[in-house]
């Protein structure tokens, strides 16, 4: 089953007009564009200026040591802005969304980041916090600390961070029934979610409003498991169509509850 939005603008949506249309099978067989590995970005290109269109945000942050890789490129850059593209592309090709294909990239400090529903960041086993920096994250591929010999960019260094964000908060085992994972496609697994490249179990994880899981989700959090790679290869034909395809959907649900929630 397909489901179409209204083509609204955000401080509208509320309201999901849902009918009958083609499956959802292909979606990774669109023509998305490939990016070649020498030419990954170092840096963040220039943002669009904010129109009420969605566009989808990703946090620059300072990287620790430890957290650069080929070519110089900081661990925040990963999949950077191919990755969100073909997301994009999805969700405008499955729904109204009418989202900016454009990727804007902004600091946790940064005043624009308040008029964007959601915020992106990457690789938090090496983000640094300033004391002026604080948000609602979609928080997706890091590992288990040690991860092929790496003495960092596990969850200790992302959670003491987040502690500083929110004090009280509680990492909160997300489930099958949770609203997030059937707010567009219907998810009932995450047990046995593909992985890209990673071993073992996949974990998945959410700070709700006042730690009350009937209330809304303020961060999703995706640990040992990189959703984005997914994203970003479905181009190239190195993962598997269902897998790339699933993982797609997991992120058109985090998009519909943002705007929605």
């Amino acid at each position: 089953m397909r489901m179409r939005l209204p083509s609204r603008r955000l401080g509208a949506l509320a309201i999901v007009s849902v009918c009958l249309l083609a499956g959802s099978a292909l979606l990774a067989q669109r023509g998305f564009e490939p990016f070649g590995w020498g030419r990954m970005p170092r840096q963040a290109g220039p943002n669009i200026p904010y129109d009420g269109r969605f566009t989808f945000v990703r946090v620059r942050y300072e990287t620790a040591p430890g957290g650069y890789w080929a070519g110089g490129r900081p661990s925040w850059i990963h999949g950077y802005p191919i990755a969100e593209r073909n997301l994009m592309r999805i969700m405008n090709e499955v729904s109204y969304f009418g989202a900016h294909e454009e990727v804007n990239t902004v600091t946790l400090d940064d005043p624009e980041l308040s008029k964007y529903p959601i915020a992106y960041i990457i690789e938090v086993g090496w983000w640094t916090l300033t004391d002026r920096e604080a948000a609602a994250l979609f928080v997706d591929d890091f590992k288990m600390l040690g991860w092929r010999g790496v003495p960092t960019g596990g969850w200790e260094p992302f959670a003491e961070n987040m502690k500083r964000v929110l004090p009280e908060a509680q990492f909160l085992d997300m489930e099958p029934s949770d609203t997030i994972f059937h707010s567009f496609f219907q998810i009932d697994d995450l047990e046995h979610f593909p992985q890209a490249y990673n071993a073992g179990r996949p974990v998945f994880k959410g700070i709700f409003e006042d730690n009350d899981r009937r209330k809304r989700v303020m961060a999703i959090i995706n640990y040992n498991t990189d959703i984005s790679q997914y994203w970003e290869w479905s181009g190239r034909g190195l993962r598997p169509l269902d897998d790339t395809n699933e993982a797609y959907k997991l992120g058109v649900n985090y998009l519909i509850y943002g705007v929605t929630h």
